[in-house]
């Protein structure tokens, strides 16, 4: 079968691989129909590239059709479609019942000191094959994978898989309350999806980035914008909007975002031309991630506030302003999404027949697969508009 594979930093490459089969017999084989491109996908692409080894099948948004189901599987039919959570959760142990499928002790890595293992992310969350390919292997197919209906298009429902469940956790961790101001950092896919849903929810919400493209994107759905680079102090700004007070919350939905920084952009490349087994540890103990969005977020969320970081940080390092945390007592909330705790609340948007929060037409680009190496380079680079990128295999 087809897929992308992942090859050196900053390269990814099409290629013919081992066709997914049942290993299991609670698998469940699919054919993947639509998959996505995601923000994390350019994380791999070069900041975590020591963690990598080539030919590793990345990618973790796919849904598609069930081809194939192993002897113990009762629910899941052939024919069915169906969506896959990026976190591989069980649903049956421990912190599945706490609702904290990405802390699934079934799959939890601690050979690496990590979580739940995801689809096509790296040795460091279980190096689980990725679902850019034309077929996946699906664990745990009687929980994992969500049913969806026949009739809408993949554009309603692949988000399902990481988009839309990451920001619906960032919104709900925000908790804004009734008449209060959400700041969004960051008007990218995970972003832009939060906007929407805070907005859909009846907050008044104010969206901060610096892509003119991605700024009038949030804005002609209702939300306020901030262009970064036209004003001296983002927090200021935020403060004059809220009666000097700042937002009751504020979504980091940034991260790790080094391109565009030099500093640490030059600090990642000097890091991935070492030697596996010096970068390794180096990346896993240093800090070097570009805090801009962290620190403004801080700066610009109001005293008990709360900041919700979606934006996922690599550094294990990395410093933090504790001294005006704690005097602002400022709430922090984090973590990689539980997906499957929260599709059966998305769901009835996605079915609801005004596709409320735009998923239809959700995504910039819809590529084949073979596209797959230009659109990595593309969206890294924030070019031709791209915001979000679909793949049909």
């Amino acid at each position: 079968m087809k897929a992308v594979t992942w090859q050196a930093p900053r390269k990814v490459a099409v290629q013919d691989v081992p066709d997914a089969k049942i290993i299991d017999p609670t698998d469940a084989v699919i054919r993947v129909t639509t998959t996505g491109l995601c923000g994390s996908d350019l994380h791999l692409y070069e900041p975590l590239s020591p963690f990598m080894t080539p030919g590793d099948v990345v990618g973790h948004e796919p849904m598609g059709i069930v081809e194939e189901v192993g002897s113990q599987v009762q629910d899941l039919k052939i024919g069915d479609r169906v969506v896959v959570p990026f976190n591989v959760s069980c649903g049956s142990c421990w912190m599945c019942g706490q609702g904290l499928h990405s802390q699934c002790e079934t799959t939890q890595n601690r050979d690496q000191g990590t979580g739940a293992s995801l689809l096509g992310f790296s040795k460091l969350y279980g190096q689980v094959t990725g679902g850019q390919a034309e077929y996946l292997r699906v664990q745990f197919a009687d929980f994992l994978p969500v049913k969806v209906p026949e009739g809408p298009s993949d554009d309603r429902f692949v988000y399902l898989s990481d988009v839309l469940p990451t920001a619906w956790q960032g919104v709900q961790y925000a908790d804004v309350p009734d008449g209060g101001t959400l700041l969004v950092l960051g008007a990218g896919p995970i972003g832009d999806m939060a906007a929407r849903i805070a907005m859909h929810a009846g907050r008044r919400v104010i969206v901060a980035d610096r892509v003119p493209e991605r700024l009038a994107r949030v804005s002609a759905r209702g939300a306020e914008t901030i262009d970064i680079d036209a004003v001296d102090d983002l927090a200021e700004e935020v403060r004059s909007r809220t009666a000097g007070r700042g937002a009751d919350a504020v979504i980091d939905a940034v991260g790790m975002e080094a391109h565009g920084n030099p500093v640490a952009e030059k600090l990642i490349k000097a890091v991935g031309l070492l030697p596996d087994a010096v970068a390794e540890p180096l990346m896993l103990k240093a800090g070097f991630d570009r805090l801009a969005a962290l620190h403004s977020a801080v700066d610009a969320v109001r005293r008990g506030g709360t900041v919700s970081v979606l934006g996922v940080y690599g550094g294990a390092a990395d410093p933090m302003p504790l001294m005006q945390m704690f005097d602002k007592q400022v709430q922090l909330r984090m973590g990689q999404a539980n997906v499957r705790r929260w599709t059966d609340d998305i769901l009835p948007l996605l079915v609801d027949d005004s596709d409320p929060l735009g998923t239809e037409s959700f995504a910039t680009h819809r590529l084949p697969l073979s596209e797959a190496p230009q659109a990595y380079a593309s969206f890294r680079d924030k070019e031709d508009g791209m915001v979000k990128v679909v793949f049909t295999p």
